[in-house]
């Protein structure tokens, strides 16, 4: 089985203005010779200035014939003649490549030339700069926008229901939720973070029982003796109530009340009985198992991802929406911090060289062998004619300065020995 070399992409547009511009200078340089050539041939046996022409004439043929032969050579075989060490692109393009990789990751990518280059870049500063105009900063904040509703789009309820089933669910399964819970709960009594729940629940509990007295009474009364009288029911139903509301009032008010510090008790002994005793933390673990194996959990999941996404998405498609405006404003901030915060735009250009510095020194070997890789795999020939169509032009100079430099030289030469003769 054969395999082909894989073509060398290129500007089709770019080749032709290159490949005209090398007919041209080819053109000229061979120009050069032919003219070389008659001025010798309409010279030759002349004697005085003629001969100091002549001279000039056949050196200047011979350095450009010369010259074309070098640049030739590193292409093709001259007149199709194999003559050693020539065609030296395409026989030692292997060996090119790996001269051309060896070149750059010794003389590029080195930690001191990285880091010096970024920190003279001043990126930092420069992005700080470019954002603070506020088209870009609107224009930052469109793109990330943008993104980001696309990228919410793409994620489907099967998506997240693969992930809550598939990875949160057995790590949930493996992971311990007695000290979890106990560790969270010891933290917020010691903090105090519970009370703000608890008034919640307290002002919301008493509003309830205040604006409902009626449900409290028909439960209450649900539970009297059958054979109570009906009026004596309905007046400790009614006492009942209002003792209910006073003593929840009552709770609500004091920071102090027995009953919060009865709660205080209860709550810290909780904690310590997920941390440390068996049976609440067997407890825990099998309510978190049930509520683990309920489908509505699942579903739950996929509700709120739902909701949170339509949320999200309106908001970020809405050029005035209150995400946009938010970014716009830390996009501002941000930029204004990296004009005037020195300290700031150090801190953030000695990260980007540390990062470039990590990047080169874990992947500069792979990205360096890309340049060997690609070059072994092109034809030799092919090869061959792209770099030519590139440096051609600028090597047809060195025939062209052959056939200058020849003549003169011919013509000093040809002084000398007038001279000594």
């Amino acid at each position: 089985m054969t395999t082909t070399a894989p073509m060398i992409a290129g500007d089709p547009a770019a080749d032709a203005r290159r490949r005209s511009a090398l007919r041209r200078m080819r053109g000229v340089a061979t120009g050069l010779l032919v003219l070389a050539a008659v001025v010798y041939l309409l010279t030759r046996d002349r004697d005085g200035f003629l001969g100091f022409v002549n001279a000039g004439a056949e050196a200047s043929m011979v350095g450009a014939i010369a010259d074309w032969f070098a640049v030739t050579a590193l292409f093709r075989h001259p007149l199709g003649l194999p003559v050693p060490h020539t065609a030296l692109i395409p026989r030692k393009k292997d060996e090119l490549g790996r001269g051309l990789e060896e070149f750059v990751g010794e003389n590029f990518l080195q930690e001191a030339i990285i880091r010096e280059r970024l920190l003279a870049a001043e990126p930092a500063r420069r992005l700080g700069e470019w954002l603070a105009e506020p088209a870009n900063a609107q224009r930052v904040v469109d793109e990330v926008a943008d993104v980001a509703a696309i990228a919410l789009s793409k994620v489907r309820d099967d998506h997240i229901e693969s992930l809550v089933r598939d990875a949160l669910t057995p790590r949930f399964r493996e992971e311990p939720i007695a000290p979890l819970l106990g560790g969270l709960l010891s933290e917020a009594l010691a903090d105090d973070l519970h009370h703000g729940l608890v008034d919640l629940a307290l002002d919301e509990l008493h509003g309830w029982l205040v604006d409902n007295p009626d449900t409290v009474t028909e439960v209450l009364g649900e539970r009297a003796p059958w054979w109570a009288p009906p009026r004596l029911n309905e007046a400790v139903t009614g006492r009942i109530h209002t003792e209910l509301v006073r003593w929840v009032g009552d709770i609500r008010d004091d920071p102090q009340h027995r009953a919060r510090q009865a709660l205080d008790s209860v709550l810290r002994q909780l904690a310590d009985d997920l941390l440390h005793d068996a049976d609440t933390q067997a407890r825990a673990e099998g309510l978190k198992e049930r509520i683990l194996d309920n489908p509505a959990v699942i579903r739950s999941a996929i509700s709120l991802w739902d909701a949170l996404r339509r949320a999200l998405t309106t908001s970020l498609q809405d050029p005035q929406g209150a995400v946009r405006a938010r970014l716009l404003t830390e996009a501002t901030a941000f930029a204004a911090r990296l004009r005037d915060d020195a300290a700031l735009r150090t801190r953030l250009d000695g990260l980007a060289a540390d990062a470039a510095v990590f990047v080169v020194d874990r992947y500069g070997a792979e990205l360096t062998s890309v340049i060997t890789q690609t070059i072994e795999r092109w034809d030799g020939k092919e090869a061959a004619e792209r770099i030519e169509l590139h440096v051609g032009r600028d090597l047809q100079f060195i025939r062209i300065n052959g056939t200058v430099v020849g003549g003169l030289v011919g013509v000093l030469i040809h002084a000398v020995s007038v001279a000594l003769g």
